[in-house]
């Protein structure tokens, strides 16, 4: 299961599946000899969004969640997914002859495989595409099915076969992330990497996951929704790098950028290959949680493997204090583009026709006048009432909810600018709000504020962290389902490691908490039926001070955007909670007012009077 609440983004509507799909991979399976076929949500870059020629989950099943592994059998389909899927999930598989198995829990992401080795008899075959199947995962599944005597064939990717019209890799050219924004050159990105591999002994290191390809060269791209990365790996060495990268992708002055940092690029479709032609008695560093098995199984016999996390997961995720400028500027110039819509929201509401998808239009064009916007960080969360219950929810053109009436608005967005990338979660009023969910609202904020407000060790695993949120929660016999908090890139995915705040998460020594980390704050509350409350903001891990027992770290804020009072009972809150709030207000309208209109500046006046 994934350790954080992530945000779907399938690329409009999806293909209505047929039972023909599931009857031609049958007969694939059939002919290969298997009794299984396993369909993870993956690429061979283990990516949380997929290109579309890698969506095969969703192709077969309809089901278009983010997370979520297809079983088939000879007479048994299924998608395993988590409860953040479960009504989106039920509603798409209705009548496609796939069913939906539930997981419980955050420890039952391989329920699976225990299933398969339960059903499956001894000289059973199950396969998978091990080009996209995680080293973790492989290694999880194998030793479980061989256990029973079931065999593992990973080296067919039926798909090819099966799907007859399945898309090409993306063909959209790559761009430089211009280096006042970068702040930091690939040559010094590549001399940091080499020190990270000589500490290892290694003479090369394999990185394939697309953020991290993304960050070493300072270049950026399209490939994949929301997400401004390439389709690409990188095989770094001592003394040179080689990019494997589409045709027609990098233009010639890019490319020549890069030869005079040493990297050559290379077919993508050769990436293996250079992996199988490594010199016999070379070490290599790659990360078994962010290489998939066929990378893996490319790698001679003679070439020893140094398994690690890969350097530049940690170097991006701790931004430095010229990148941590311009997020903030660029966290204005976001807040800037909420107000301004959330005042059109207010004058309009009752006089216009405001629906769930108006929401996502209209905020999204506030955004696009910002300065430095590319894009949507993901596809916007705009649920009413009992459809912000949802922490999924995704508002189509043949389901969506008017905004009328009364109840809670949940809005969950972000954006991506050259200068950073934002992720934010609001709730605000609509017509009249009963006590029932302003005590909700409030135990949520009392919930956001805590986390916002701790000081903790530096170093300390970042799951542990957890429990500070959840403790109001708690106390009220409230709970909810997702993570607390996932890392945020820097003009790179909206989700990142290696920090993450899940009490199911496992604390293991890379999640430990650093400072220059971005992290999100997102407790909630969600009544089946009824209403979702959920807060989001993003925090900055900054140093503060050193006692007797060591350094320590507390958060700053950076999200600006008024926290809607009229959903507070103010009693709830203690006196420096209410004192929190109002210091974050202010800070909000200072620093955003001198960007907006005079509408938007008269609504955030109205939104962050002091209680």
């Amino acid at each position: 299961m994934n350790d954080r609440l992530s945000h779907d983004a399938p690329p409009g509507e999806p293909d209505a599946p047929s039972a023909d799909r599931l009857a031609r991979l049958r007969e694939a399976m059939a002919a290969a000899g298997l009794a299984a076929y396993i369909v993870p949500s993956s690429d061979p870059h283990l990516s949380e969004y997929l290109p579309e020629r890698w969506q095969a989950r969703q192709w077969l099943s309809g089901f278009t969640g983010s997370a979520g592994t297809l079983v088939v059998t000879t007479d048994f389909a299924g998608v395993w997914a988590d409860s953040r899927y479960w009504v989106q999930a039920q509603t798409q598989l209705a009548g496609t002859g796939v069913e939906l198995v539930k997981l419980l829990g955050g420890a039952q992401g391989q329920a699976h495989v225990e299933w398969l080795a339960q059903r499956l008899d001894a000289g059973a075959r199950v396969g998978v595409d091990g080009a996209v199947l995680g080293l973790t995962a492989a290694r999880t599944l194998r030793d479980a099915l061989e256990a029973r005597g079931v065999t593992l064939v990973t080296g067919l990717d039926l798909l090819d076969s099966v799907w007859t019209d399945r898309p090409a890799l993306p063909a959209g050219p790559v761009y430089e992330h211009a280096p006042e924004h970068a702040c930091a050159s690939r040559s010094e990105k590549l001399a940091l990497v080499r020190a990270a591999m000589r500490e290892c002994g290694a003479q090369w290191h394999w990185i394939s996951t697309l953020d991290d390809v993304a960050w070493l060269t300072n270049l950026r791209g399209a490939d994949v929704s929301f997400n401004p990365v390439f389709v690409a790996h990188v095989l770094v060495g001592l003394h040179d790098a080689t990019l494997f990268v589409g045709a027609g992708k990098v233009s010639a002055e890019i490319g020549d950028a890069l030869g005079r940092d040493g990297i050559r690029i290379a077919p993508y479709e050769q990436a293996r290959a250079a992996l199988a032609a490594l010199p016999e008695g070379a070490t290599l560093l790659l990360d078994p949680r962010r290489v998939t098995l066929g990378s893996r199984e490319a790698v001679p016999a003679t070439v020893a493997v140094v398994e690690a996390v890969n350097p530049s997961t940690f170097a991006k995720s701790r931004k430095t204090e010229a990148q941590a400028a311009h997020v903030r500027r660029t966290m204005e110039e976001d807040g800037a583009a909420l107000a301004e819509f959330f005042a059109w929201f207010e004058s309009a509401l009752g006089r216009e026709t405001i629906t769930e998808l108006t929401i996502d239009e209209r905020l999204t064009a506030e955004r696009a006048r910002r300065p430095g916007f590319i894009s949507p960080s993901f596809a916007t969360i705009a649920g009413f009432n009992a459809n912000g219950a949802m922490p999924h929810y995704r508002a189509t053109p043949a389901e969506h909810a008017r905004i009328e009436g009364n109840g809670l608005l949940l809005i969950d967005s972000g954006g991506q600018y050259v200068t950073g990338t934002t992720d934010i979660t609001r709730v605000v009023p609509v017509g009249t709000v009963s006590e029932a969910q302003r005590r909700d609202f409030t135990i949520v904020l009392k919930s956001m504020i805590a986390l916002s407000r701790a000081r903790f060790p530096r170093g300390i695993r970042s799951p542990a962290l957890d429990a500070i949120a959840r403790a109001p929660m708690w106390e009220a016999g409230f709970d909810y389902g997702h993570g607390t908090g996932h890392g945020v890139g820097y003009f790179l995915n909206v989700h990142e490691g290696p920090q993450v705040i899940a009490h199911y998460a496992q604390p293991e020594p890379h999640t430990a908490m650093e400072a220059g980390m971005i992290t999100s704050v997102e407790p909630g509350v969600y009544r089946t039926g009824r209403w979702g409350v959920r807060i989001e903001n993003l925090v900055l891990s900054r140093a503060d001070g050193e006692t007797e027992f060591g350094a320590f770290l507390a958060f700053e804020t950076l999200t600006l955007c008024p926290i809607d009072t009229r959903c507070v009972t103010v009693s709830l809150l203690r006196d420096d909670e209410r004192e929190w709030l109002n210091a974050y207000h202010e800070m909000v309208r200072t620093r955003v007012s001198p960007l907006v209109g005079a509408g938007a500046k008269a609504w955030l006046d109205a939104r962050t009077q002091p209680i």
